[in-house]
């Protein structure tokens, strides 16, 4: 019998009040997600809001044997986001595990 997987996702809705395009909104979209992806191996994409220049809604998964450990890494990578990028303000933020 294999090992139980625990998944834990994350559901963020971003304002990016200095983007004042789509091409401002997919660069800073774009380097949130390569960033998170490189430091943590998190899945991380662009889920809703993509014909919205100042709002961005980001999906975030995490699979891990501790369900609480996967909802701990999605708190520390919500906790980056806000910290490495002060241009981007999280208005809400869901996480479930699963």
């Amino acid at each position: 019998m294999g090992a139980t997987l625990n998944v834990a996702t994350a559901r963020i809705t971003l304002r990016l009040p200095a983007c004042h395009s789509l091409k401002d909104k997919r660069r800073v979209v774009k380097s949130i997600c390569q960033r998170a992806q490189n430091r943590f191996n998190v899945s991380i994409a662009e889920i809703d809001s993509h014909d919205l220049w100042q709002t961005a809604s980001l999906g975030i998964a995490c699979v891990s044997g501790s369900g609480r450990h996967a909802a701990r890494m999605l708190d520390t990578v919500i906790a980056f986001i806000e910290s490495d990028r002060p241009d981007a303000e999280i208005i809400d933020c869901e996480i479930e595990t699963i």
